[in-house]
């Protein structure tokens, strides 16, 4: 999974990075111009792969991971070209999901580049910068049809004013500041706009960088956004970037420690992957073959074949089966072999459609 990280300049991006991934880039001098991409992994945490690697003792224990591009340059730059060419933007549009990154924290000793702190202007002043990008790509997109109907044959005539209607619907709810992830889609639109890399399609996590001395009313400060700023697959978190960013430096145990100190029970990294992970609708399975345990991120929905083709694409063309246990069954049984001897692992076949905690053993011939 790919999150780009977006957001004003001053607004903490890159130190929400660096909290997320554990890296160290600078964050000096970045005031939403830079010409480059912080790119850092971050490991998915799953209480659950702990207790399957006490349980199957393998040689290797592989946690998903997520992938976070923090675009140094401001959203506007990408779009009008100011600056820089078309690679950063390209991270953005390849990426699964956005997080914007807003500033909440006053510090007088670094301005706010609009001169005033105010959360909602800048969630709205980036909305219309997400807007504008995906409207430039639709105008683009347009003129190129007008062009294409003008020597189509009637066969792909039809196809080709299909595009243009499902544009222009495009067109007009973003007009009305209408994001596309908010629409309701029909089977042939959805299809069409995955053929595309509309940001505003995007599931959308706002990050609202508090200080240190603000983390006592973050839950309030949460409801109140999420209550004003509600929109289909958007959500907003308050952070504290800076302490986040510190405690990603140090061991869990003492990072766990500062954290109880502060009021904290939970990481800004945990929160940020439930979060992400609810707005793309993804579930964890486990795979334990090889002598390896090992999570996997899939879509709500994705059946067996597909599944096996996360791991190896050779695993989805010579797919046969699945063997298949829920976690909460294998830990019950306490062993593999207890829940073979039990008759617990099911045979499923290719439409079988993987459930969140699934150990999955993948049986395939090429």
């Amino acid at each position: 999974m790919d999150v780009g990280i977006i957001g004003p300049g001053k607004s903490g991006k890159t130190t929400i990075f660096n909290a997320l991934t554990g890296g160290k880039a600078g964050t000096e001098g970045r005031a939403g111009d830079g010409k480059d991409a912080h790119i850092g992994v971050a490991k998915v945490p799953e209480p659950r792969l702990k207790i399957l690697a006490d349980m199957l003792q393998p040689k290797r224990v592989v946690p998903a991971e997520v992938r976070y591009i923090d675009v140094g340059a401001s959203l506007k730059s990408l779009i009008t070209g100011k600056d820089i060419g078309g690679e950063l933007l390209n991270h953005l549009s390849n990426a699964d999901a956005l997080i914007n990154v807003v500033r909440a924290f006053p510090d007088d000793s670094v301005p706010h580049p609009e001169g005033s702190l105010d959360i909602e202007r800048d969630i709205s002043n980036m909305n219309m910068e997400l807007v504008f990008s995906d409207l430039a790509i639709i105008e683009r997109r347009l003129e190129r049809i007008e062009t294409s109907l003008k020597g189509a044959k009637p066969p792909e005539r039809q196809a080709i004013l299909h595009e243009q209607e499902t544009m222009l619907k495009f067109k007009a709810e973003l007009e009305k500041d209408i994001p596309i992830r908010s629409l309701s889609l029909a089977a042939a639109d959805a299809r069409m706009l995955a053929g595309y890399q509309f940001l505003t399609a995007k599931p959308l996590l706002i990050v609202a960088n508090i200080g240190e001395e603000q983390l006592p009313g973050a839950a309030d400060l949460e409801a109140q956004l999420n209550a004003r700023q509600a929109q289909e697959k958007s959500r907003i978190i308050a952070l504290c970037g800076k302490l986040e960013m510190e405690f990603g430096q140090l061991d869990e145990a003492a990072a766990t420690e500062f954290r109880a100190d502060f009021g904290l029970t939970e990481s800004g990294l945990d929160r940020v992957i439930k979060q992400s992970y609810e707005l793309l609708g993804l579930v964890s399975f486990f795979s334990t073959a090889s002598g390896e345990v090992k999570a996997w991120s899939i879509p709500h929905g994705t059946s067996a074949v597909k599944a096996a083709g996360k791991i190896h694409s050779d695993m989805e063309r010579g797919f046969i089966r699945a063997e298949v246990i829920s976690f909460a069954e294998l830990v019950k049984c306490g062993s593999l072999s207890e829940a073979r001897k039990q008759g617990l692992l099911r045979l499923e076949g290719k439409d079988y459609v993987v459930q969140d905690g699934d150990v999955i053993t993948f049986l395939f011939n090429v």
